[in-house]
């Protein structure tokens, strides 16, 4: 389990920074270069391989060298753990919501039409 919650923690960390969120947007749409990653970003292509790496140990993106070129992909299992995650909190307050809702139901006794009593 620690395992788990140390590999979200990197996956949250690495999704923290906007431009790694968007070689990750961009990679949702298929692999790509770094130098193709760096293109729409402001910042060097060091700076960009530096983001690659914290986005490499996360778990999200996976790069292969092929001659010259490093090509990037998404690893959507990082991803669809943080989704898992976040499904479950918005289940788990879902269901208190829904239980809070009918306590105050209860609590009214439906007898209210939501007027004053004409005393």
């Amino acid at each position: 389990m620690l395992q788990y919650h140390e590999r979200l923690d990197r996956t949250f960390g690495a999704l923290a920074d906007p431009g790694r969120r968007r070689m990750v947007e961009r990679l949702a749409k298929g692999p790509a270069s770094v130098s193709e990653l760096a293109q729409p970003l402001d910042m060097s292509l060091s700076a960009v391989v530096q983001h690659l790496h914290v986005l490499e140990e996360s778990g999200l993106v996976r790069t292969a060298k092929v001659g010259r070129v490093r090509t990037c992909t998404l690893d959507a299992g990082a991803l669809n753990a943080a989704a898992r995650w976040i499904g479950d909190r918005k289940a788990l307050w879902q269901r208190r919501l829904d239980r809070l809702a009918q306590l105050l139901e209860e609590e009214g006794g439906g007898d209210h039409d939501g007027e004053g009593s004409g005393g």
